[in-house]
């Protein structure tokens, strides 16, 4: 299985209909779906496909042809991501209708190959199981904290300031969390909440 680290966009005209592929991470779907609706109020049509793991290591999927002929879209955008084993991902496409009908053939050839386009530019990487530890630190220990995560690559974290210390709940792997206690917080209590796929 494989995913992305970052979000990626791209660009294909066919028929003078323009198809504009955005493809996130699976937590980022909703709000990225929420802005494009904003962006582009007169597309035609906004087509998703996302698969994610669930907390029990599942694949669940899912699809839109957002009022294109049933199959036509979201179905073939899916299947790209299921051909190239993707995970945690979503794609989302944006299309404009250039007055040229594709027909369902052309149509369902145009949302994938929108879809390839965008995987084309993107950074692919192995899937790793992440997870969510949370655990405290003084409030004189925040900056140390902050450099410490980036040293790491660990960019997904909350804070929760409290009378008495930080709160910190962070989503990793597990071999970012070892490196990041051979860093230097070795005695930094990690507790374990839960497994997350995401």
């Amino acid at each position: 299985m494989r995913t992305i680290g970052e979000d990626y966009v791209a660009t294909v005209e066919v028929k003078r209909s323009k198809f504009i592929a955005h493809l996130v991470r699976y937590d980022a779907f909703k709000y990225t779906q929420e802005q494009l609706k904003r962006e582009h109020p007169k597309a035609n049509h906004i087509v998703y496909a996302y698969r994610y793991l669930n907390t029990f290591d599942q694949t669940v999927e899912q699809s839109s042809d957002d009022g294109e002929p049933k199959g036509c879209a979201g179905v073939p955008a899916l299947n790209v991501l299921r051909g190239e084993e993707l995970v945690n991902i979503a794609v989302l496409v944006v299309r404009y209708f250039g007055g040229i009908k594709l027909g369902t053939g052309g149509m369902a050839r145009a949302y994938a190959l929108a879809v390839k386009e965008v995987l084309s530019i993107a950074a692919i990487v192995p899937y790793e199981k992440q997870v969510r530890y949370t655990f405290e630190t003084s409030y004189v220990d925040i900056d140390k904290m902050l450099y410490q995560l980036k040293q790491v690559g660990i960019i997904r974290f909350e804070r929760e300031f409290k009378a008495d210390g930080v709160r910190w709940s962070i989503v990793a792997t597990q071999q970012q969390i070892e490196k990041m206690q051979g860093l230097g917080f070795r005695s930094m209590s990690f507790a374990h909440l839960s497994n997350n796929g995401s």
